[in-house]
């Protein structure tokens, strides 16, 4: 059993509850659904400081803690670590909070992941100073 924690004291930056369409054969949601959500949140807050559009370029590490079930509630956290001249990486850290009746929060995934901002036309260009 892996320890129960609190969620951090401030708004995720994606909230969402898995549904049955998105299991796997074994019951747990499907690893890929996880990773597109995780790219999701990674995106919104380098959308934000980037002031505009953004692309993944490198899923530099994803450490899958424990599955995630139908009906858990599944809070994504995201936090700028590092800011390059294009690029800006991101880690995103998830957690569940399971079972209403005695809830329980649990961290279920972790990864950084690297954006690069980019123009209209698709094209590299600077991140903004802040």
């Amino acid at each position: 059993m892996h320890e129960t924690v609190t969620l951090p004291d401030r708004n995720p930056v994606l909230r969402v509850m898995p549904m049955p369409a998105d299991v796997n054969q074994s019951g747990d949601i499907f690893g890929g659904w996880v990773m597109a959500q995780v790219d999701i949140a990674g995106g919104v807050a380098a959308m934000k400081r980037a002031r505009g559009r953004v692309a993944t370029v490198a899923v530099n590490s994803f450490l899958f803690r424990q599955p995630i079930s139908v009906g858990d509630v599944v809070s994504f956290y995201a936090d700028i670590v590092k800011v390059g001249r294009t690029s800006i990486t991101v880690d995103v850290q998830v957690f569940a909070e399971r079972n209403p009746a005695q809830p329980v929060v649990v961290r279920v995934t972790e990864a950084i992941v690297t954006y690069v901002a980019l123009n209209k036309d698709g094209s590299k260009r600077e991140v903004p100073p802040e």
